[in-house]
């Protein structure tokens, strides 16, 4: 039985968007890891009990104007304060989705997960330029490797 649990929280804007949080959750999901269970939600659709609840966390976001998106920005402006004492040293994991070079949304993203003092698992796994379809399996990858080192007890 899973005694793990894996959020995957995405900003889907774009049906190419939803492919790639759709491959984290199937890289997550993959048949030899056992203890874990993974659940993808929206930024907005994500609260401060399923931070409270989850073991490890992967965050996908587009960049937006040189930033995260506005979806990921008011998911940490409603859940900031309430984890802040409690969830430090959560395991994470960063994916963007950049139409320019994504440093500026890494770099954002990055500050206030320094905050958190949430722990990266791996660098940001960074998807620029035109899409393609080489993104898919990089994410898969992402959340194969998150499941699989919840799994291990690695993080």
């Amino acid at each position: 039985m899973p005694d793990k649990k894996l959020l995957i929280i995405a900003n889907t804007p774009s049906p190419n968007t939803g492919l790639l949080a759709d491959a984290v959750l199937h890289g997550a999901r993959h048949p030899d890891i056992e203890s874990v269970t993974a659940t993808r939600l929206t930024p907005f659709d994500a609260t401060v009990d399923h931070v409270m609840d989850a073991d490890g966390i992967v965050l996908g976001t587009t960049e937006n104007f040189g930033y995260m998106s506005g979806a990921l920005k008011d998911f940490f402006e409603r859940v900031y304060y309430p984890v802040l004492e409690i969830k430090q040293g959560t395991p994470y994991a960063l994916y963007v989705r950049a139409g320019l070079d994504g440093t500026g949304t890494i770099t954002a993203v990055e500050r206030i997960i320094t905050g958190l003092r949430w722990k990266a698992i791996c660098e940001p796994v960074l998807l620029h330029g035109s899409f393609s379809d080489a993104f898919i399996p990089q994410c898969e990858e992402l959340g194969t490797l998150m499941a699989a080192s919840l799994d291990t007890g690695i993080v």
